[in-house]
């Protein structure tokens, strides 16, 4: 598990940040005539074709990860299914372009626009006459209506998981005739066009019966290329249909099936022929692109097969017969041990068959890839415990090499390797711009400062267990020496209870895993710089502190901190399960290059079902690594996943979405001018800037767009790896006889090159 579930925006967000002020931040993100919003860094890649080049007909067994609990996008237990499932089946007054853009969605609206804003904002939905519910009657105001309604929060029988937007509307009105929907809004709402996708019909959302239970398991009306046939939880699918009455191009395919299969699964669901397209991990990616080359032996990896098809040498195997002469031959007519060697070459070509038959199955597939419109970070628990200072969540978050972190995950898929610089949006999205300049670059020099500022201190001495005092006082090593016998300096394998800086890493060894010791070197440098001039004399631990010019060890950048008799060690969660290599690949990662700058981790790993609600939401972590999606509305989406919490009714702290309890006031205020500035340009500035604080306050930090890898049919146009485009259900399918679906060039290598110091 390394991601939340997708829904409708904050549903999607919902799974699955001290105030900047008090240091210095430098110019905000948003201030430039420049656009800094650049282009997606990854295509999609779906095998694009022209509706003219696919069939009529057939069935697409799509993999997902559930069958969900609920086709109502507006519940709490909506996932990522839930979303397939609106997408195909109702309607959407504006879709996703390939830049995570909104845009009109002409099968339903012809038109949607302002038309005042004085002395309140006013919307028109114009829309498209052929649109219908598949029982025949006309989209229109009513449904609009009863959906805000529901949707409002003011009637708390309705079981709504989110109503931002909608309890801003003020009332929903027919429009000049029936094709016209106006909307008066009670307060300013930029992010308008958020709202009514996906629409239910009125049916669903008139009552609040209806409402919670109508649309769990089935939905009797609907109005998309696709209806629901049946959702049939006994065999894990989804059963989508056409809809007869769909008036616009019409869907390809007969069918599409929605199978829950579990990650792990996936690739055996593949061989078998079961699964037309599934969203893989890189093992399986691998496999499935080793597929297009020649049968390889299933031990050793080495090819079955020679030039022009025939057997490779070696590989067409003897018979039992002969086998067992040679052998005889060979070993003075032991026919025991000659059948031991028959009986193994059997179960070796045996092995080899399945392999061939496996390879031969996968070859029928390819891998489309792209970067999914979401992005991994590390989250820092600022409730309590060292991270609670921020500056010790700024020195961790400047201990971070997000660059090379980014290499290590999406630079062996062939995908590009940039970091993330934004809370808010990604590279491509118009209020994207790169906001780390607020915290700054990598640098353990800086890092170490700051936490020597806040206290946490190479060799401080470190209390043992169960209250007994700070280890480390020369009474101690004296009393040591005298039992032993011996007058001798302290070795390096003694172990007094007390970090002293520089020898507590002298038999390491390399502490990086290659590429790093132009860094280990600066690294090291740097590390001299934390002595306050004081020595032991002054009171300082045994170790902790030289005269003033003294040099420091060669190795004192990885000296472990303490303070108050405390090491300086952060409680690193992660999930167990066999999706979440890469997380766990990332982590230790991380572990290292906090090592670095003398910060400890305890690594606990926890199943996946229990990693989200039992450790991030309920705050039982310091460090973490999970994922939100990509918005085309941050100003509402985002707002309170960063919003500062606050004490609820009971006493507890309400912290919305924001699992890491790091927020400001200013924040808050930026993304609520930013939700009430109708002028686009101005919300992005607004937005850029919150962006700059959020880093500034080292909440979390941003690493890298998550990879997204899909097995697809070689066959199957118009389907894939998505990127940021809303799917076009009505124009999937298989490819006509000689028919070739257009894939992306390779994406060039990142342009902007790591340095030692960065």
């Amino acid at each position: 598990m390394s991601h939340v579930g997708v829904g409708p925006r904050a549903v999607m967000r919902s799974v699955a940040f001290l105030t900047a002020g008090v240091l210095a931040v430098p110019a905000l993100a948003g201030c430039t005539s420049e656009d800094p919003s650049g282009k997606p860094l990854a295509e999609q890649d779906v095998a694009a074709a022209g509706r003219a080049s696919v069939s009529d007909g057939g069935t697409l067994r799509w993999a997902v990860d559930s069958v969900p609990d609920t086709l109502n996008a507006f519940q709490s237990d909506a996932d990522a299914t839930t979303t397939r499932v609106a997408q195909a089946v109702l309607p959407s007054m504006f879709r996703m372009d390939e830049a995570g853009s909104p845009v009109r969605n002409p099968d339903y609206l012809e038109s949607a626009e302002v038309v005042d804003t004085e002395p309140k904002q006013v919307v028109v939905y114009k829309l498209n006459q052929q649109a219908v519910w598949s029982d025949g009657r006309e989209i229109g105001a009513a449904d609009f209506a009863a959906q805000w309604r529901a949707l409002s929060g003011k009637d708390s029988a309705y079981w709504t998981a989110r109503n931002a937007g909608y309890d801003r509307i003020e009332k929903i009105e027919r429009g000049a005739n029936d094709l016209e929907v106006k909307v008066t809004f009670s307060r300013p709402y930029a992010d308008w066009k958020a709202l009514f996708t996906p629409l239910y019909p009125k049916d669903v959302t008139g009552t609040p019966d209806a409402f919670n239970d109508g649309a769990r398991r089935a939905l009797k009306v609907s109005a998309g290329p696709f209806a629901v046939k049946k959702v049939d939880t006994k065999g894990d699918q989804v059963v989508l249909t056409g809809n007869p009455r769909w008036w616009g191009e019409p869907a390809k395919l007969n069918e599409i099936v929605l199978r829950a299969v579990p990650r792990d699964e996936r690739v055996s669901e593949l061989v078998a022929g079961k699964l037309d397209l599934a969203e893989i991990d890189p093992e399986t990616a691998d496999e499935v692109g080793l597929a297009a080359g020649p049968p390889r032996d299933a031990a050793t990896g080495t090819p079955l097969m020679g030039p022009g098809g025939t057997p490779a040498p070696g590989a067409q195997g003897r018979s039992a017969a002969e086998a067992l002469r040679s052998w005889a031959v060979a070993n003075g007519s032991d026919e025991e041990a000659a059948e031991e060697e028959v009986l193994a070459r059997e179960e070796r070509r045996e092995a080899e068959a399945k392999a061939r038959r496996r390879q031969q199955a996968l070859s029928g597939f390819e891998v489309r890839k792209s970067l999914e419109p979401a992005y991994t970070q590390l989250a820092l628990n600022g409730a309590d415990g060292p991270l609670a200072d921020e500056r010790v969540r700024r020195a961790v978050a400047r201990a971070l090499d997000r660059e090379k972190l980014a290499q290590a995950v999406l630079k062996p898929l062939g995908l590009p390797a940039e970091p993330v610089g934004s809370h808010l949006a990604l590279s491509g999205q118009p209020a994207y711009a790169d906001g780390s300049g607020a915290l700054g670059e990598q640098n353990a020099k800086e890092a170490r400062a700051l936490l020597a500022d806040a206290g946490w201190v190479p060799g401080g001495p470190v209390k043992k267990k169960d209250g007994e005092e700070a280890a480390g006082a020369e009474k101690d090593k004296k009393d040591k020496q005298e039992k032993d016998g011996k007058d001798e300096k302290k070795s390096e394998g003694d172990d007094d209870g007390t970090y002293i800086v520089g020898e507590d890493n002298k038999n390491e060894g390399d502490r990086n895993d290659g590429g790093d010791d132009a860094k280990d070197g600066a690294d090291r440098e740097s590390g001299e710089k934390h002595s306050s001039g004081k020595n032991t004399a002054q009171g300082g631990a045994p170790g902790a502190y030289a005269p003033k010019g003294t040099a420091a060890p060669a190795d004192a950048a990885a000296a472990p901190l303490a303070k108050d008799g405390k090491a300086l060690t952060l409680r690193f969660v992660l999930p167990s399960g066999p999706g979440s290599e890469t997380l766990r690949t990332v982590a230790d990662r991380i572990t290292d290059m906090l090592k670095e700058i003398g910060i400890g981790t305890e690594v606990t790993k926890v199943p996946d079902e229990s990693y989200f609600k039992d450790h991030i939401a309920a705050g039982e972590y310091d460090l973490a690594l999970y994922s939100w999606p990509a918005s085309a509305f941050p100003a509402t989406d985002a707002r309170p996943i960063y919003a500062k919490p606050v004490p609820a009714a009971d006493g507890s702290l309400n912290v919305a979405q924001n699992y890491t309890r790091v927020g400001t006031d200013q924040v808050d205020q930026l993304f609520d001018r930013a939700m009430t500035t109708l002028d686009q340009k101005e919300a992005r500035g607004l937005l850029r800037k919150a962006d700059s604080r959020i880093w500034a306050a080292a909440g979390s930090v941003p690493l890298y767009q998550r990879p997204q890898l899909v097995a697809a049919r070689e066959n199957l146009a118009n389907a894939g790896a998505f990127g940021f485009e809303t799917p076009v259900y009505e124009d999937m399918g298989f490819l006509k006889k000689g028919a070739q679906g257009s894939r992306p060039s390779a994406p060039a290598p990142s342009s902007s090159p790591s340095s030692p110091s960065s």
